[in-house]
């Protein structure tokens, strides 16, 4: 996710790590001799230009159920978020998938039946304990699939030491596009570089666009699961951001512009408002700023963008069983705290929520936490998301030039993809 959010997710992510003492690479778990159960796990690095890989946190967890499971041994490689789509791919192509993957999408290996429906691989209580949102957002064609493991949502922030500089109340924050409209205007006339951050660069385009389409009750797809990309909606939401880049009220070029180059940029000072990540949350310790709800068309939005990476469980090997003991001691409340805290991502289950908002040393993330459950997500279980979503960011940029030929152009693609 750290792809998307900073990665969601998400974007900047560590190299391929094998856990030392374990199998590198074997075709599919396998039982020895003495009856001890081998399963692969391949995972994403969270970690950031090799600091704090996931390695460390896996072998943690890992050390600790074999401890509990001595029948049972997993074999774990961790892979850089710029490589793992790939090298998966290669793997699966040449049946040497693992018994465990976690990363980015699900879909295509749930639409080819390769993949164990989550109920028979989770037990009942850890099913249960998943955020319902989530949990629907790992079905295909009815069946849950994809387990989600981490998630973060978007709210919108800004600056409140600029706010005030422009003459605006930091405890009126802008409810309507019409007062975002006001509050750039503002902003602007007060000297404030980039009023209103608005990036539609290739590295999370799809995210960003995604959130204001939201605020304006349009989206990707209807509600009958058909790309409805270039919606009157969507079209008027770009007719929309067109209308505040013509006014100098954002970036100068929003299709050439990064999420994360203009977080930095905002927390530096240069930017007033933006649609902001937890992520953004230890950048800017001691800078005075406000996360609030998104503002809409209309004030009446309560949507916001969710984003989550998931786990999924492969057939091949046949190792049901052991995958499940595995993922119930992963999916333990201590363990998912733990890695949500280390990474500064949300939870997907009901019991790490709770314990991160009684956490007093967490409060930062409350607001983040108080609208999780409710957040809309990608239309994941679309096995053509993943290349619809890659058009996306390299093209929905130029819709703030001329909104309906870019939504047309998108909308023709994705329905091919489908065919």
């Amino acid at each position: 996710m750290k792809r998307r959010l900073f990665a969601l997710s998400a974007a900047t992510l560590a190299g391929t790590l094998a856990l030392s003492g374990c199998g590198k690479g074997s075709a599919s778990g396998s039982t020895s001799a003495d009856g001890v159960t081998t399963i692969r796990f391949v995972a994403a690095d969270y970690g950031s230009n090799g600091q704090n890989p996931s390695q460390a946190y896996w072998q943690g967890v890992i050390s600790a159920f074999e401890q509990q499971n001595p029948e049972i041994k997993v074999d774990l490689q961790v892979i850089n978020w710029n490589d793992i789509d790939t090298q998966v791919k290669t793997m699966v192509q040449n049946g040497n998938q693992p018994d465990v993957l976690q990363t980015g999408g699900y879909a295509d290996f749930a639409k080819n039946g390769q993949l164990y429906p989550a109920q028979e691989v989770l037990s009942g209580s850890t099913a249960a304990d998943l955020l319902p949102a989530m949990a629907q957002a790992g079905e295909q064609d009815g069946t849950r699939y994809g387990i989600p493991f981490i998630s973060s949502a978007r709210m919108f922030l800004f600056n409140n030491e600029l706010f005030r500089k422009a003459g605006l109340d930091p405890a009126a924050p802008p409810r309507t596009w019409a007062d975002l409209t006001t509050a750039a205007t503002a902003l602007k006339n007060a000297g404030v570089e980039i009023p209103l951050g608005v990036p539609l660069g290739k590295e999370e385009a799809q995210g960003e666009s995604f959130i204001w389409m939201l605020e304006n009750h349009g989206g990707y797809q209807d509600a009958k699961g058909r790309y409805s990309i270039n919606s009157q909606a969507n079209v008027d939401t770009f007719g929309q951001l067109k209308s505040w880049v013509d006014a100098g009220l954002t970036e100068q070029s929003p299709a050439s512009v990064n999420r994360t180059d203009l977080a930095k940029d905002f927390a530096s000072g240069k930017v007033g408002m933006l649609n902001g990540i937890p992520t953004q949350l230890n950048d800017l310790k001691g800078m005075d700023v406000t996360w609030t709800a998104m503002p809409s068309k209309d004030g009446t939005g309560k949507a916001t963008l969710g984003v989550a990476d998931w786990m999924m469980a492969f057939r091949k090997g046949g190792h049901k069983e052991q995958i499940k003991a595995f993922l119930d001691f992963a999916y333990g409340r201590d363990n998912a705290v733990r890695f949500d805290k280390e990474y500064s991502l949300l939870p997907v289950t009901r019991s790490a929520l709770t314990a991160l908002q009684a956490d007093p040393d967490e409060q930062a993330l409350a607001p983040f936490l108080r609208i999780l459950p409710t957040a809309t997500f990608y239309p994941l279980s679309d096995p053509t998301w993943p290349a619809v979503s890659a058009q996306i960011k390299t093209q929905i940029g130029s819709a703030v030039s001329d909104p309906k030929k870019t939504l047309d152009a998108l909308q023709k693609a994705a329905q091919q993809a489908g065919e």
